[in-house]
């Protein structure tokens, strides 16, 4: 099936590894251009490369927490590729703990990026598209059930659901769509920091995957796929709704 990305242009934050990287490679596989953005100026510059560089993608140094972040890659999307059709908002996960145990600055620190960084970036970006522009939030399966040992996740995490909606609701009558994506157990960096801290990864996966009904992690590219359908004109009826890719893990309908 032709997805229809061929020479669209997407921007996507956290990407310069994990789901946003996988993401990026999906699309620019199908004909897309990326301009990626991450905190980190040298896994930019080697994501940049690894996708085939500045004509089919471009890199800048950026966190959500700086107002400007999203506006500069707005602007860059158009200087270097003369158009913008949508954009995967991805920030790295919150600290572990239990909401009891985390302190005032964490849920701070925390807000500002996971939460409010998301918000302007998704505001900033829908404001920007027209006819046929998507915005996909990387969220988690948080989004629907608590996680054990995630406190701001399982706080955060709903209310953005809420906000995609939202925005959804908002933007949808100019032709733009909103969904937000809810990854399961999918062996990112942050998964095997998550397996980690258990202190004995191997059990803590089998655990895992014992509660997955497809009984196994899910692999970054397997997120990215479905991420790309949902930016693509091919899913041009979907909107306001949460996604998981989580192998059926969440028991809810």
């Amino acid at each position: 099936m032709d997805l229809g990305l061929a020479d669209r242009v997407y921007v996507l934050t956290g990407a310069s590894r994990g789901l946003g990287f996988a993401t990026a490679e999906q699309l620019v596989a199908d004909g897309a251009r990326v301009v990626l953005s991450a905190r980190a100026p040298e896994r930019v510059a080697a994501a940049v490369e690894a996708l085939g560089g500045p004509e089919h993608a471009i890199g800048l140094t950026g966190d959500l927490t700086d107002p400007q972040t999203p506006q500069r890659l707005v602007a860059a999307a158009r200087e270097h590729f003369g158009r913008l059709d949508g954009a995967l908002i991805s920030v790295g996960g919150p600290p572990r703990g239990t909401a009891a145990q985390v302190t005032d600055e964490q849920w701070r620190e925390s807000f500002e990026t996971v939460f409010l960084g998301t918000v302007r970036a998704a505001r900033t970006v829908a404001t920007a598209l027209t006819d046929g522009g998507a915005i996909g939030l990387v969220l988690s399966t948080s989004a629907r059930s608590p996680m054990a040992g995630l406190g701001i996740s399982n706080g955060l995490r709903p209310g953005l659901a809420g906000v995609a909606k939202d925005i959804a609701d908002e933007y949808g009558p100019r032709g733009v769509r909103v969904v937000g994506l809810l990854p399961g157990r999918i062996m990112t960096d942050r998964n095997r920091e998550l397996l980690a801290a258990s202190g004995d990864p191997e059990r803590a996966r089998a655990a895992a995957e014992a509660e997955i009904p497809l009984g196994r992690v899910g692999e970054p590219a397997e997120f990215g796929k479905v991420a790309a359908f949902v930016l693509s004109p091919a899913a041009s009826y979907l909107t306001g709704l949460t996604l998981p890719v989580d192998g059926g893990a969440l028991r809810s309908l």
